[in-house]
């Protein structure tokens, strides 16, 4: 199968990108893999005819935003955020009623409808910089309640309003869990993503994005460490430090959507195309302002 993706990848001028939490077998054959921020620039900047997006709904949404001339396609149609879906109706327009000087700041994790009502969007790697560069005060954050909170307390200058959305797979992983890793490998290093649990992030020795965690794995003198985001980043980690060792909650935090990422559903996507990602020209242009301004700010 990973011959033929490779033949078929070739021929139709296609490129393909795997999220981090995709399953090691799709990362292995991607031409480029990573957080969401790093694959939306990537998607920007492609020179391919064919996407295709080894990742959830949202992701492939942002790809055809940037992309609108490239055929986007992804191996599972079914493979969605829940998180993405969070905000109630109606909240939007309420809290630009009730705050003067509102920037609403809307996680990349989110549908293109979402993108639509927002001043910009942000990615766990840059939301901090971005909210600080803002120079509006009061911020409405959807939908993630955990990286609004984060974000919050890295930016007190401003008043952030926070939205009752969670990602449910790591706001399932607990302090205790942390706890009962900590007595199994006391020298081990908490690494935390941000949609964690505040009780999960004060246990933690590092929170960053996905791909900050990568990082710093990788820049640590330390050689054991608590991973506390989902399982997949495990095959980057030991990609990049074979001699270290690492350990998740248990049980792992494991994306069933992500997972729907399969070989089989990549090579039949590759030979098929027939799951193709498209955005009505109203709301991609809707989308398109937020996205751009969040690439723009991030430089």
């Amino acid at each position: 199968m990973k011959n033929q993706i490779e033949q078929l990848k070739h021929a139709k001028n296609a490129v393909i990108l795997a999220h981090y939490y995709a399953p090691a077998e799709v990362q292995e054959v991607a031409d480029y893999v990573g957080d969401s921020f790093y694959l939306a620039k990537v998607a920007k900047q492609s020179s391919a005819d064919i996407i295709v997006f080894c990742g959830v709904g949202f992701m492939g949404e942002s790809a055809k935003i940037l992309n609108p001339n490239k055929k986007v396609l992804m191996p599972d149609p079914y493979a969605d955020c829940p998180m993405a879906h969070m905000v109630a109706d109606g909240i939007i327009e309420e809290m630009r009623s009730r705050y003067n000087d509102l920037a609403v700041v809307c996680y990349i994790n989110s549908t293109a409808e979402l993108k639509c009502k927002s001043d910009v969007c942000v990615t766990s790697s840059n939301a901090v910089k971005i909210v600080r560069a803002l120079p509006n005060k009061n911020i409405f954050f959807i939908p993630d309640k955990n990286l609004g909170s984060f974000v919050a307390k890295q930016v007190p200058e401003k008043n952030i309003i926070l939205n009752d959305g969670c990602c449910p797979i790591h706001a399932r992983v607990t302090a205790a869990q942390i706890l009962e890793q900590r007595s199994l490998h006391p020298e081990a290093l908490v690494l935390t993503h941000p949609e964690c649990e505040a009780e999960v992030l004060a246990l933690s020795d590092y929170i960053g994005s996905t791909a900050d965690i990568i990082s710093y794995a990788n820049e640590s003198t330390a050689d054991e460490f608590i991973i506390c985001t989902e399982e997949g980043v495990d095959f980057k980690l030991i990609t990049d430090n074979p001699h270290k060792r690492f350990y998740y909650p248990n049980p792992h935090p494991c994306c069933a959507d992500m997972k729907l990422n399969t070989l089989e559903a990549l090579l039949s996507v590759l030979e098929k195309e027939d799951k193709e990602i498209t955005v009505d020209e109203k709301t991609r242009e809707g989308a398109l302002l937020p996205l751009e301004r969040m690439l723009e700010l991030a430089k």
